[in-house]
């Protein structure tokens, strides 16, 4: 008889039972708009007339985000990928400011008798508001669960996948087809524009574990790694190297506070200034093709380019990619297999190497503490 142990399936998920995909949620009607402002504003006093105000750019839009529907496809897609490989894992969904919320998702797993699942946040990077607060609703809507008298399961946050290249060269194609769609006498001089949502310096600063504190933080440093591998990427493809730099958008909140620039439009502007012939707008901080995308930049950002006659283009988000299903799927075989004890090799590309499994103690630090989930503090 042999002394080695069994083999494990290479598509076993154990010890998970379920994976829950988290998002932010957004409004599907006129009627949802102010709501759903509400619940992502609640606790800051915010008038419904100043939230009308706020939610202008959904009206444009027929009060509907494209969020939803672009993860009910994620979800589609990842279930087909799960099946087609063999891996017997059920997928649910829960936002956290809109319907389906996650409390509900979470009561229908413990229901359905899951009690260890991995969750994919829809956020790729290091950042209070990107992980950090994804845990604190996650501690949230299991205390209710308590609270009610359900099993509560335990729930695991699958690494942050800024670098996966699942997530990379999706983005990179969409780049390369961007270049493809400006006119053929400004392609070669096009700049690239990686954008990320701004936020304010001092969440960036203090973003990821402390030892990395100071000066942008995680949030930057796993932005610019990822534009970085783009831009050489897309240099290699091409044979042109390009200017590129990382930009923000959809800045909110009080303009006494420092938040992290430039602007998006206000680098359209500088880049015009500075002679360049064409930029090309790469969503890197972004999954889907959301409103900060619809509108941020194919509105507002369009818009600033035609005023200043400077073509620009902008390439497609990963959405639901089959590569990102994939890179989901590695994800949870690779966080399922180090839960067994194992040490499965981690995918990753650009310098920063694969990120943390489990958020260590100060990593994003919350404004005000609150219990999270799914991390050491």
């Amino acid at each position: 008889m042999s002394d080695q142990p069994p083999q494990r399936d290479p598509h076993d998920a154990g010890p998970y039972d379920a994976l829950l995909l988290l998002s932010f949620g957004g409004p599907e009607g006129p009627d949802d708009v102010v709501p759903f402002l509400e619940n992502v504003t609640h606790g800051r006093g915010i008038p419904k007339e100043r939230l009308k105000e706020v939610g202008r750019h959904y009206f444009l839009f027929d009060g509907v985000s494209p969020i939803n529907a672009q993860n009910r496809e994620l979800l589609d897609v990842l279930r087909k990928d799960f099946a087609g490989h063999g891996l017997d894992l059920p997928v649910y969904w829960g936002n956290r400011n809109w319907a389906p919320y996650l409390t509900d998702a979470l009561r229908e797993i413990a229901r359905a008798g899951h009690r260890r699942v991995l969750v994919l946040a829809t956020s790729a990077y290091a950042s209070y508001s990107g992980c950090r607060q994804y845990r604190e609703n996650l501690a949230a809507s299991l205390a209710v669960l308590a609270q009610e008298g359900h099993p509560v399961p335990r729930v695991d946050k699958l690494r942050h996948y800024f670098n996966h290249p699942g997530f990379v060269e999706p983005m990179t194609d969409a780049t390369l087809a961007a270049l493809d769609a400006l006119p053929a006498d400004v392609r070669d001089g096009a700049r690239l524009a990686f954008t990320t949502h701004s936020i304010p310096t001092s969440a960036a600063d203090t973003s990821g574990p402390v030892e990395g504190h100071g000066d942008g933080g995680a949030y930057v440093a796993q932005h610019l790694d990822t534009a970085r591998v783009i831009a050489d990427a897309v240099r290699a493809a091409t044979g042109v190297d390009r200017p590129w730099q990382l930009v923000y958008q959809s800045r909110s909140g009080s303009p006494q506070i420092p938040w992290l620039e430039p602007d998006i439009c206000d680098h359209l502007e500088q880049a015009h200034a500075q002679g360049a012939p064409a930029v090309v707008m790469v969503p890197i901080g972004f999954v889907s093709d959301h409103m900060e995308v619809k509108y941020d930049l194919d509105t507002e950002a369009v818009a600033k380019a035609a005023e200043l006659g400077l073509p620009v283009s902008r390439a497609a988000t990963v959405g639901a990619d089959p590569r990102f299903a994939a890179a989901v799927r590695d994800l949870v075989l690779e966080r399922a297999a180090t839960e067994r004890g194992a040490a499965p090799a981690r995918c990753a590309l650009g310098a920063l190497g694969p990120s943390h499994d489990i958020c260590p103690a100060g990593c994003c630090p919350a404004r005000t503490p609150l219990p999270a989930a799914a991390g050491t503090d």
